[in-house]
């Protein structure tokens, strides 16, 4: 068809291999107008940009990255979803544009033959065209064309070139490829697709079946597209199936192998005469960069020192603008609590609301900072030869080498890590990396760790060399990786079991990156975020804020101190200016309203939740103040070092100033329990705290992005449960039997 007049709106469907510049080029359409979601029930990532060119405006719907439209997964299956017009979200498109690898067109156009099979108006970006030339590659993309019956453009999405042409032929030239021309397969095959589509048609199988699915489920031999259509007989379905395939096996043309053969036939008749290659092998820059970043030792040695930098950015570079923005914070918190007398409102809007924003934008940096450095990555080529030297280590637990850099991320904070998971095109495994993220220990179990060890570790020597506070926290780091190992064996093979898909990686050309490829990626992660997961960290700052506030009934909580109060304000008023006496009042005034502010905490529907649960944390060690320290630090795990500073009389901790941290530490040193002179804490209770929260989910920012990126609430619930009952069994475990030993 030819765009009429009156035709004023498109949507186009980007289609293309990984690694082809897809995303590329949909940045340099689209621009910053962007939306990015999830289709519905799926972790696939829906985005659509809009742009308009010649009076005319486009929807580009940007579909995952893909060899082959052959799904084989809820996620795979996205794509054919779309193109078909079968998703209640996307209407079908009016074209599609495939982008593909001018250096890669044997391989490429096996995914456009599918493509054209669906009927739809269909144009070809040719991409990296500059590259294909720099290996020795020439295209007659004309002739190209006119082979293809669709339009043929030749683009450099990274530099812009090309673009305007592309737009142009996008907006008046979207006609449909002549029905029937680019069908790779024999009049036999054809044949069995038609009888099979009868009776699909007469069972009813999902509605009207288009013919591509019929192919497909042909073509499908693992059953997940005969179970996702859910045929009315599905016994007579899977037995056309199975005379079908075996009178296309008597004629030489077996299940799924004839796909291969006949559209690589195609691609190859197709070609002929179209690419010409020199007959001399091109040494190009890519080969000569990868003798060194693929190298066995130098290529390890490379990646590890580049890990280390993307690890100090995110851990450390980012802590700079962190502080800042706390320090923000702070000042908004104090001016706003300044206008407002001591109440209810006062305590929501400082504790409640700004805490809670504080608690989500201060992850900011973090997020920008690495992906930055994976825009980078992805962008210039180095990330498939990451992935590629860290495949061998990371397969012994089931999962690709794509996994590594999530993983490592998380180091810092798990809520990046998570996101990250992006780059990994397999479901199973980007689930599994986004389940075990959590364990690896971030940056805001330090403060537990850092407490613990200096107030009930002995500051002794391991076998001469090693420091034993450095010793622990080690250990600590091991616990989250050593279950996290454990944790993906086991998933892998039960949860998220299925067959291994075969390690398949394209190493594209390096390129230089674009700079404006890579702004939009980090700025739209950092975005996503702040819409997504914010809304849930804020929602949860503020339940518990209520939970620590309420019942706020001051006449039963301040009555018994209220003579003690009046004789020091007394003591107070009575001293001489800047005498002893006026600061040891002082002191004592100070005191008794910690013990005070204390007690309101005792008396609050967190503090309430803390006793009831002192049977179920008892034999960990813990008394109720832990508990409901642990359950305070849901937000954000750093926050149970200022609950317990709450609970035992000290105040606001910040674990970063060591004359508060000392005073909490002596508080808990001298902390016993209820009516006994036992004490609360010691080196068992000190470290099952510290596995407790090594192995705990007490982060709801992370598990608010699980929920956004897997489109559910399914595998955040799980991600809790599993984490939880991992964190109370093992730090059980670690309490008993420490206590054991030391006793």
């Amino acid at each position: 068809m030819t765009v009429p007049a009156a035709s004023k709106h498109l949507t186009i469907a980007l289609v293309g291999n990984p690694n082809t510049g897809k995303s590329t080029l949909f940045s340099a359409l689209a621009g910053v107008r962007q939306q990015v979601g999830n289709y519905p029930g799926v972790t696939v990532e829906k985005k659509v940009g809009r742009f308009s060119h010649a009076g005319v405006a486009l929807a580009l719907v940007d579909l995952p990255g893909t060899y082959s439209l052959a799904p084989r997964s809820p996620d795979e299956m996205v794509a054919v979803d779309v193109l078909l017009g079968r998703t209640d979200a996307e209407h079908k498109p009016d074209a599609v544009l495939c982008i593909v690898d001018a250096g890669n067109l044997e391989r490429n156009l096996y995914l456009v033959s599918q493509v054209l099979e669906l009927g739809l108006p269909t144009i070809v970006a040719l991409n990296m065209i500059d590259v294909a030339a720099a290996r020795g590659v020439s295209i007659d993309s004309a002739e190209l064309a006119r082979r293809l019956g669709v339009p043929v453009v030749e683009v450099q999405a990274h530099r812009g070139v090309g673009l305007d042409k592309l737009k142009a032929v996008l907006t008046t030239a979207v006609d449909p490829p002549p029905a029937g021309s680019h069908n790779p397969f024999s009049a036999e095959f054809q044949n069995e697709v038609e009888r099979l589509l009868q009776v699909c048609r007469r069972e009813n199988a999902d509605g009207a079946m288009p013919r591509y699915l019929a192919e497909r489920l042909l073509l499908d031999t693992s059953g997940y597209l005969l179970d996702r259509l859910a045929p009315a007989n599905p016994a007579e379905l899977r037995t056309s199936l199975d005379e079908a395939r075996g009178r296309l096996a008597k004629l030489g043309q077996p299940v799924p192998a004839v796909e291969a053969m006949a559209r690589y036939g195609w691609v190859g008749r197709l070609l002929e005469g179209v690419v010409r290659r020199e007959d001399r092998r091109v040494d190009t820059v890519t080969d000569r960069i990868d003798r060194v970043l693929t190298h066995r030792v130098w290529g390890t040695l490379i990646f590890a020192a580049l890990m280390i930098v993307v690890f100090q950015a995110v851990f450390s570079w980012a802590v700079p603008v962190m502080d800042l923005i706390d320090s923000g914070v702070g000042v908004v918190s104090d001016n706003v609590g300044g206008l407002l007398d001591d109440g209810a409102l006062r305590s929501l809007l400082v504790d409640g609301v700004l805490g809670g924003v504080g608690g989500v934008i201060i992850f900011l940096p973090q997020i920008l900072v690495l992906f930055l450095f994976i825009a980078v990555l992805e962008d210039c080529g180095y990330m498939a030869r990451a992935a590629y030297l860290m495949d061998k280590l990371m397969v012994r637990v089931g999962l690709s080498g794509k996994s590594f850099i999530p993983l490592l991320s998380s180091f810092a904070c798990a809520i990046p890590g998570v996101m990250a998971t992006r780059v990994i095109e397999n479901r199973r495994d980007r689930l599994t990396t986004m389940l075990i993220a959590p364990l690896m220990s971030c940056s805001a179990r330090l403060p537990v760790y850092t407490l613990m060890i200096a107030a009930f570790i002995p500051a002794a020597s391991v076998l001469g060399v090693f420091n034993l506070h450095g010793v622990v926290m080690f250990a600590m780091y091991l616990v989250g990786i050593l279950t996290a190992v454990a944790v993906a064996f086991t998933l892998k093979r039960t949860l998220l079991r299925g067959p291994t898909p075969p390690f398949v990686l394209e190493l594209p050309s390096y390129k230089m990156p674009s700079p404006r490829t890579v702004l939009f990626r980090m700025l739209d992660r950092g975005w996503a975020f702040l819409k997504n997961a914010g809304t849930l960290i804020v929602a949860v700052s503020i339940l518990v804020w209520a939970l620590l506030y309420y019942p706020h009934d001051a006449a039963t909580v301040e009555a018994p101190y209220a003579a003690e109060r009046e004789t020091l304000e007394a003591r107070l008023a009575a001293a001489p200016a800047d005498s002893k006496e006026q600061a040891a009042a002082a002191a004592e005034l100070e005191a008794l309203q910690l013990h005070i502010d204390g007690a309101y905490q005792r008396q609050s529907y967190l503090g309430r939740m803390g006793h009831a649960i002192e049977p179920l944390v008892r034999p960990l060690g813990w008394d109720w103040k832990i508990g409901a320290a642990a359950i305070a630090s849901f937000p954000a795990r750093e926050v149970v070092v200022a609950t317990l500073g709450i609970l035992y009389d000290v105040g606001q901790v910040d674990v970063e100033d060591a004359e508060q941290r000392t005073r909490l530490q002596t508080a808990l040193d001298n902390a016993t329990w209820a009516g006994t002179d036992r004490k609360v804490f010691g080196i068992p209770t000190a470290l099952s705290i510290m596995v407790f929260f090594a192995l705990c989910a007490q982060c709801a920012a992370t598990l608010a992005v699980i929920k956004r990126e897997t489109n559910s609430w399914r595998w955040p619930i799980f991600t809790f449960t599993y984490m939880t009952a991992l964190a109370y069994v093992a730090a059980l475990v670690t309490y008993q039997v420490s206590s054991l030993l030391i006793d």
